[in-house]
């Protein structure tokens, strides 16, 4: 199978972004990581078809502007969380408040697709077949744990929020974790996939495969957010307490220790996504597959 157009399209979206950046461009400089996530998406997605015949893109169409809806929407709450929490805030962002509200919508449309297009490319590069864990001959444990992992997921993001935002800074861990706890079981219940029913079963691959594409993903991230800021476009910054830095190392802007909570975000978006697409019918409807192969 060819090299895809869109694939081409992608790869150079990405070299001129990189030039025109050099070169001071303003509006480049402004919208860097949204435009740089498109390229990437549109590329990997394309090395992801050249290689196993078939895509997200390529093949799920019908679901992709669902994919960007629930991929803001889902963001948007952890913003919600960060009016509270105070973990970020962005600079150099246009006044204009239309302007930056398209930005916004941009920016956060390419999470889910970023993350996901980068789970196919680990697992077609890194992962050929299984990696395996101690089985569990507890048939009825998927059951049992039900409740009590769905209790323990709403007071991870509960609690955050109800304390006062000092405290709370110090918590943000729980969101990035709870939200695995709380739809892993609903979803399992849905008859979706569940990514803790294979850990159960001694079946680590895809577990393996979404915890090293977020951080690779935190990677990227913070990356071109380091370039945005150099080149004096828009970026955000961290304000994580300082107890909990590491000798005041950063990758980029972000703290070493925030690297890793990439790895667990992506498991959310992974169950968060599932859940909705099922709940809206989604494979029925959309005539979509699971984020699984």
């Amino acid at each position: 199978m060819r090299f895809s157009l869109y694939g081409w399209l992608g790869l150079l979206i990405m070299l001129a972004s990189e030039l025109l950046l050099l070169v001071g461009n303003q509006f480049v400089a402004t919208w860097f990581t949204p435009i740089m996530w498109t390229g990437y998406i549109l590329f990997v997605d394309a090395i992801v078809l050249r290689v196993r015949g078939s895509s997200r893109l390529s093949s799920n169409p019908r679901e992709i502007p669902f994919l960007l809806l629930i991929s803001v929407g889902v963001w948007l709450l952890f913003e919600a969380y960060n009016l509270h929490l105070k973990n970020w805030l962005y600079l150099g962002l246009p006044i204009e408040p239309f302007q930056r509200d398209i930005g916004f919508f941009w920016s956060f449309a390419t999470i889910m697709p970023g993350v996901f297009v980068t789970i196919d490319l680990v697992q077609i590069t890194l992962f050929k077949g299984r990696v395996k864990l101690n089985r569990s001959n507890r048939r009825n444990e998927e059951r049992r744990m039900g409740i009590p992992l769905v209790t323990l997921g709403l007071i991870m993001v509960i609690l955050p929020i109800l304390l006062p935002g000092q405290i709370a800074a110090y918590l943000f861990g729980l969101i990035w974790l709870g939200y695995i706890f709380l739809f892993e079981p609903l979803n399992q219940r849905l008859g979706v996939r569940s990514l803790l029913d294979e850990l159960r079963r001694g079946e680590a691959r895809n577990v393996v495969v979404i915890l090293l594409a977020g951080l690779l993903c935190g990677f990227i991230w913070e990356s071109w957010n380091f370039q945005a800021l150099n080149a004096s476009g828009a970026y955000w910054v961290y304000t994580i307490p300082e107890a909990l830095q590491i000798f005041g190392w950063k990758y980029g802007m972000m703290p070493v220790l925030g690297l890793l909570g990439f790895a667990p975000f992506a498991w959310e978006l992974v169950v968060m996504y599932e859940f909705i697409r099922r709940v809206f019918g989604g494979d029925n409807r959309m005539g979509s597959r699971s984020l699984f192969h």
